[in-house]
């Protein structure tokens, strides 16, 4: 991994760790909305709505659009797929791992109860 694509890799994690963010995309999963539409189910003002936004869009989540005088938002489902794809790897890797280390752990018992 190249340190262009750590970076994006660190800009996704870090949209995704607050869940404000998170609720964003679930409901842009359903389909664009705009800023007004995303910030009616939060108790925060439309400029912390948008700062929120800010980081989606910086990590490419999200695609802004004017529309008129309003700004509609899209997912971009497909950055998401650089992530599932890093925590696939790890998921795979520790899994390994374990399952060596669960043999080791029953050879070694095995040895000893002999």
């Amino acid at each position: 991994m190249n340190s262009q694509e750590r970076t994006s890799l660190d800009r996704t994690f870090n949209a995704l760790a607050d869940p404000t963010r998170r609720a964003i995309l679930v409901r842009l999963a359903r389909g664009p909305a705009t800023v007004g539409e995303l910030a009616e189910p939060f108790a925060m003002s439309l400029p912390a709505i948008s700062r929120h936004l800010k980081v989606l869009a910086e990590a490419a989540m999200i695609h802004n659009q004017r529309d008129g005088k309003r700004r509609r938002c899209q997912l971009r489902p497909e950055v998401l797929g650089t992530a599932r794809d890093w925590l696939d790897f790890h998921r795979r890797f520790w899994s390994a791992s374990f399952d060596r280390l669960d043999a080791h752990l029953k050879t070694r018992r095995t040895e000893t109860n002999s």
